[in-house]
C-alpha cells in the first residue's frame, strides 16, 4: 500500500480548493499522507500550451456551462463550503511564493488553510497584500516573516522549479496527483487516486 501521494496545487484554481477539502477523508480512509507541492498555474499553462477553462471553452458555451454544472454538483454532493470569489481571477503568484515560504518557515498547512478559506469560502481579494497580511494575522501566522520570505530569490526559484518539474512529468493543470510515477488529473480522479493508494 502506498503511504504518500503528491498533490500539485495553485490557490488560484477553485478545483484545487475542492480537492484540498476532500483530502482529509481520503487520507483517513487510506492511511496515506498528501504531500502538497505549490506550483504556479499560469506558468504551467504557458509551459504546456494550455488555457483556463473559461478561455478554452469561450467559443463552446455548452461545454463551459456543463463544466459549471458538474462543478456545482460536486460542491453539493460533498457539502463543501464553497463561494465563488467575486474577484476571480486573482493573480496567485505572491500567494504561491508565500506557500513555498511557509514550507521553509514550518507553518505550511496553517498557511494553506488560511489562504484557501480566504479565497474560496470568504471571497476575499487575496490579490491585495494588505488583505493577505490580515488573513495571516487572523490565523495567528507571522505575516511579516512569510511575506518577507516570499521575496527571497531562492523561494522564487523554487516555485519556478516546482512548476517546470510538474510540466516535465506531464502535468498541465491543477489539481494534479501523483501516486508514485502515475499521474491523475482533476478532482474527479480522486477515486482513482484512492484505488491506487489501496492497491496491494
Amino acid at each position: 500500500m502506498a503511504k504518500s501521494f503528491e498533490f500539485l496545487f495553485d490557490f488560484g484554481g477553485p478545483n484545487s480548493y475542492l480537492a484540498h477539502k476532500m483530502l482529509p477523508e481520503l487520507c483517513a480512509r487510506t492511511g496515506a499522507e498528501a504531500v502538497y507541492t505549490p506550483i504556479l498555474l499560469g506558468g504551467l499553462f504557458k509551459l504546456t500550451n494550455n488555457q483556463a477553462p473559461l478561455m478554452r471553452y469561450a467559443e463552446t458555451p455548452a461545454k463551459r456551462n456543463y463544466e459549471m454544472l458538474e462543478f456545482d454538483r460536486f460542491v453539493k454532493a460533498h457539502s463543501i463550503p464553497f463561494r465563488m470569489n467575486p474577484n476571480f481571477p486573482i493573480n496567485s503568484l505572491y500567494l504561491m511564493r508565500g506557500a513555498v515560504a511557509a514550507q521553509h518557515l514550518g507553518c505550511f498547512m496553517p498557511y494553506v488553510e488560511a489562504i484557501m478559506a480566504a479565497m474560496w469560502e470568504k471571497g476575499l481579494n487575496t490579490g491585495d497584500l494588505d488583505v493577505v497580511r490580515k488573513v495571516l494575522e487572523d490565523a495567528d501566522l507571522d505575516s511579516a516573516a512569510i511575506l518577507a520570505k516570499a521575496d527571497d530569490p531562492d523561494v522564487k526559484a523554487e516555485l519556478v522549479a516546482n512548476t517546470e518539474k510538474a510540466a516535465g512529468r506531464g502535468a498541465f493543470g491543477v489539481p494534479t496527483f501523483f501516486v508514485g510515477p502515475d499521474m491523475y488529473w482533476g478532482k474527479e480522479r480522486l477515486g482513482q487516486v484512492e484505488d491506487a493508494l489501496t492497491a496491494s
